[in-house]
């Protein structure tokens, strides 16, 4: 589903559809990432849980706020931004979770494998909103890039020891 609603945004039609094809992927990712990091929030065990259970609810917040801003720039541009549930399970690029992690490395493990494969996924749709030459959905998406890449070292950090 591609509906295109009117804007008085200075973008041709054709590119924004191109950057709301994008952006939709991005908000998949985005929506499954945050669900999966709250599945290691629910089910940690083990040392340090309080800290990583904290951790993991910071950064699902992030991922949420990272959610609603990717939607609301569909929107913006004429686009509809597809975010049920249902849709990001379908549309997202990151494996299903590994329901066999329990403690609190298994869990991180898990979510630094796909938090490099939601940053490479990032790194794909800024090229896009670059080759499209639009600045404002690039930058957007560098943003986003940069809280990704801060979580990431957030998560890693805890299995340098």
């Amino acid at each position: 589903m591609n509906k295109q609603f009117p804007t008085s945004i200075a973008i041709s039609q054709d590119i924004r559809s191109k950057l709301v094809n994008t952006l939709n992927v991005a908000l998949a990712t985005t929506i499954d990432l945050q669900m999966q990091v709250k599945q290691a929030h629910w089910n940690i065990k083990g040392p340090q849980f309080f800290a990583r259970h904290e951790l993991f609810d910071a950064v699902a917040e992030r991922l949420r706020a990272t959610a609603d801003v990717i939607a609301e720039r569909a929107a913006t541009l004429g686009g509809y931004a597809q975010g049920t549930v249902r849709l990001s399970a379908s549309h997202s690029t990151i494996p299903e979770y590994n329901l066999d992690a329990v403690d609190g490395r298994q869990h991180i493990q898990v979510l630094v494998s796909h938090f490099a494969t939601y940053t490479k996924t990032l790194r794909q749709c800024l090229e896009e909103a670059e080759n499209c030459r639009e600045p404002v959905t690039a930058d957007m998406y560098t943003a986003a890039l940069k809280t990704a890449e801060l979580d990431t070292w957030f998560l890693e950090s805890h299995l340098n020891v």
